[in-house]
């Protein structure tokens, strides 16, 4: 078990603890899923949010749920396209762009449930 150093702050003793720094080419940025995580993670999990904070797996749990997110977002959205494909971009762009907000949504709710929210 390791010792922990305190300093007196008034009449109080906290620990001297930091995380560490990763070297700055490895860090990636936590980006829109990843942070939708570590909200959900605060809010409903606090116990495995401190727990992964304090033992510095916090943001690769993040940045590994973001690049899942990403992949599963892919994968979805080409399999709905398969079974309901857009409209001709070029004859009907409105029409187009409108299946295709459309598909994205239904795959980002169906990844969020399953990825981010889970």
């Amino acid at each position: 078990m390791a010792l922990i150093d305190y300093t007196r702050h008034g009449d109080y003793l906290l620990p001297n603890i930091a995380l560490s720094e990763p070297p700055n080419e490895q860090v990636e940025p936590i980006t829109r899923y990843g942070a939708m995580q570590r909200s959900f993670l605060r809010e409903h999990h606090p116990i495995q949010y401190s727990r992964l904070l304090l033992s510095e797996q916090l943001f690769p749990h993040l940045r590994e749920i973001q690049k899942t997110a990403n992949e599963r977002l892919d994968s979805i959205m080409f399999d709905l396209l398969i079974f309901n494909p857009p409209p001709d971009k070029a004859a009907d762009g409105i029409a187009w762009a409108t299946h295709m907000t459309e598909v994205r949504h239904i795959a980002e709710k169906m990844m969020l449930a399953e990825v981010v929210y889970m």
